[in-house]
């Protein structure tokens, strides 16, 4: 299939790209979680393909990272972000403990099991905050955070992906050579 693309190292075509909508109608809100939701896109396309060996090849040395670790950090961040500070839940971490800080980073093992899970608990989380997005006027302000309003929490989310993703892009690049668009 990349073969039959006009730039087979690349996930898609520009062309053919899921995350290009052109204007956004709507208005601040539609805005924010359209340009979260092709952040998040972008994540899962860097990571399309791979299986558990691939997602969890490191960086470099000595660094921990990995796409499966990002992948598991980014369902702790959602977590965090969306459910802790801004619902007010009491929720424990997915994979940080007081042991070991970096758990999303250290327990991204390459094993089909550890990987499913991973892609279940992002969704889930990002099923969550979509939720919670819709139910929320974009200036509520955060139960656990008297300053920080639902606007402000979605542009952090984009900058905490656009971050991620450019880790994401070398990652990958890395693994099987093929690069971002």
């Amino acid at each position: 299939m990349a073969a039959m693309r006009k730039y087979p190292d690349m996930w898609v075509d520009p062309s053919d790209d899921p995350r290009e909508v052109g204007v956004i109608s709507g208005g601040m809100r539609e805005t924010l979680m359209e340009y979260l939701r092709c952040q998040r896109l972008t994540f899962e396309m860097k990571c399309d393909g791979l299986d558990a060996a691939g997602l969890a090849e490191r960086s470099v040395s000595p660094s921990s990272m990995s796409l499966l670790g990002l992948l598991r950090h980014l369902a702790d961040v959602e977590r965090t972000w969306f459910r802790r500070v801004f619902a007010g839940e009491e929720v424990p971490p997915l994979y940080r403990t007081p042991s070991d800080r970096d758990g999303a980073f250290t327990g991204a093992v390459a094993d089909p099991s550890v990987v499913a899970d991973a892609w279940q608990r992002w969704r889930s989380e990002v099923a969550y905050a979509e939720k919670l997005v819709l139910e929320t006027d974009l200036s509520a302000v955060a139960a656990g955070d008297d300053e920080l309003t639902m606007a402000e929490l979605l542009v952090h989310m984009v900058e905490e992906y656009a971050r991620h993703n450019g880790h994401a892009d070398l990652i990958r690049e890395r693994v099987d050579g093929r690069t971002g668009q």
